[in-house]
């Protein structure tokens, strides 16, 4: 009985420690990720910021407004299927 609860505590203790072995992979995943998206401001951006009031960033041009009013008409003025009655 000695060697089955052996045998017992050291795969429970494989399976908590793959637990958190992929916990402690997920969350480096996650913090890279988000590390990606937040902009840094450094010291050249504050000394831009202090010489010109302003900083620019490289972000997805903006959105063509007339464009989307157009798509949205079109999508609105489109024909519906009836929905079929049983």
């Amino acid at each position: 009985m000695t060697m089955l609860s052996f045998l017992l505590a050291l795969v429970s203790a494989f399976l908590v420690g793959l637990v958190v072995a992929s916990g402690v992979h997920l969350r480096l995943r996650l913090r890279e990720r988000l590390g990606r998206r937040t902009p840094v401001v450094d010291d050249q951006a504050i000394r831009k910021i202090l010489e010109e009031g302003v900083i620019t960033a490289e972000d997805d041009p903006p959105l063509d407004l007339d464009e989307i009013n157009e798509e949205e008409r079109r999508f609105w003025t489109e024909p519906w299927d009836e929905p079929e009655e049983w």
